[in-house]
């Protein structure tokens, strides 16, 4: 029979989903191409190629969307190929791109660029969205997946005030700093963004984070090495890292634990030259005791999005810090009260008990102040505890000295 044609991308995604083929290898097959001539040397692997329209056992479909039926014995070149034949490129082609996901590979004109030359680069990656993005100059914000308010706060000023300079920020799409990270970009304008992500890219991993995917897709791109359908392992995060790393100019990281994952991609920037910039957190604070010894290695530190833009050698007209959207609502009066319960507040959560002896009020003149200030954006409150979210707004230039 006649093989179907099927443009590279597709005996990228074929090869890509063969059992047995690892980074590795796979690497190896498409480096050395053409990819259609890669898969028919794997279909010879056996008693030869047939075509693959999969009409041998029509029965036996793949329990993953879009991956290479698994052979039930061995992986030897003879079950490989096996497998081989049994796929229908063109089909399964047709399938992907129906569900709107992409494919690009080392060598093909839409691979991004800053990956092209990376030391350990993807073979395939399958994407969602604007791939385009990836060609503009690009920072990560990462971090812990158990961030403080602090460090979420941070990290969605940071990423909301690079996207806003028309950088885009990638991040791991994860909980925690990454969703801040994302959230922070979308916000402002033109809000491009890009996610990594450690499944493929119909598996939105977390399952909470199935409408972040949606939007980082809508303005930016989703992208993996990992294949359609397939979930994400604990071992494929560390790889995930490593591309992260690859596409940025400039590692920026919020708030990472003493043994947090994000030191992965700090370790990835490091071999690639990339420069890595740090948040300095509170010395108390576990969410902050990564980062912080990465300050005292001497990694340079991040106060605001600035810093980041003056190590990339980009210097425009920026006053330094919006304030988040949450207290972007105008000027708001604070009184000598009112100012006083505010900077009773720490950045690091701060028990109501204590508020109330920094400020001697009573609780129930202190309640109204607190969510007057968490109504405005400026204090978080949960359960008894009161954290900083923002900066009051800023004077605006002749108004009254107790306007902010």
């Amino acid at each position: 029979m006649t093989p179907r044609p099927a443009p590279p991308e597709a005996y990228a995604a074929a090869l890509a989903a063969l059992p047995g083929i690892g980074p590795a290898r796979l690497l190896e097959l498409v480096r050395r191409g053409p990819l259609a001539k890669e898969w028919a040397a794997v279909c010879a692997g056996g008693s030869g190629c047939e075509g693959g329209d999969g009409s041998d056992d029509p029965g036996d479909e793949p329990a993953a969307a879009f991956a290479v039926p698994r052979p039930a014995g061995n992986r030897s070149g003879a079950a490989q190929a096996r497998a081989a034949r049994r796929v229908d490129v063109a089909g399964r082609w047709r399938e992907l791109r129906g569900a709107g996901i992409g494919v690009t590979y080392l060598g093909a004109a839409d691979y991004p660029p800053r990956l092209r030359d990376d030391p350990s680069p993807p073979a395939v990656l399958f994407w969602r969205g604007d791939l385009g993005v990836l060609e503009r100059d690009a920072v990560a914000v990462v971090g812990t997946r158990r961030a403080t308010g602090y460090g979420r706060g941070v990290a969605h000023r940071i990423a909301h005030d690079l996207s806003g300079e028309g950088l885009c920020v990638v991040s791991g799409l994860a909980l925690g700093i990454d969703g801040a990270a994302h959230e922070g970009a979308l916000a402002a304008r033109p809000g491009w963004t890009a996610g990594v992500a450690a499944s493929g890219v119909d598996v939105p991993y977390p399952r909470r984070h199935a409408g972040l995917w949606d939007r980082v897709i809508d303005r930016g791109v989703v992208v993996s090495e990992t294949g359609p359908g397939h979930p994400a392992q604990p071992w494929r995060f560390p790889a995930r890292n490593r591309i992260i790393a690859g596409l940025v100019r400039a590692v920026v990281v919020v708030e990472s634990h003493a043994r947090g994952g994000s030191l992965h991609t700090v370790d990835a920037a490091a071999e690639r030259g990339i420069d890595v910039l740090v948040v300095p957190g509170p010395v108390t604070s576990p969410a902050s005791e990564g980062t912080n010894q990465l300050l005292r290695d001497g990694r340079a530190p991040v106060r605001h999005a600035r810093d980041v833009l003056d190590e990339l050698g980009r210097f425009p007209a920026w006053s330094g810090g919006s304030p988040p959207p949450a207290a972007s609502g105008g000027a708001h009066r604070l009184d000598e009260t009112t100012r006083a319960v505010l900077d009773a507040v720490d950045w690091t959560p701060t028990a109501t008990a204590v508020v109330a002896e920094r400020t001697g009020l009573g609780m129930g003149p202190l309640g109204v102040v607190l969510v007057r200030l968490e109504s405005w954006g400026v204090l978080r409150g949960r359960d008894g505890w009161w954290e900083r979210a923002g900066d009051a707004p800023r004077r605006a230039r002749g108004e009254d000295e107790r306007m902010v």
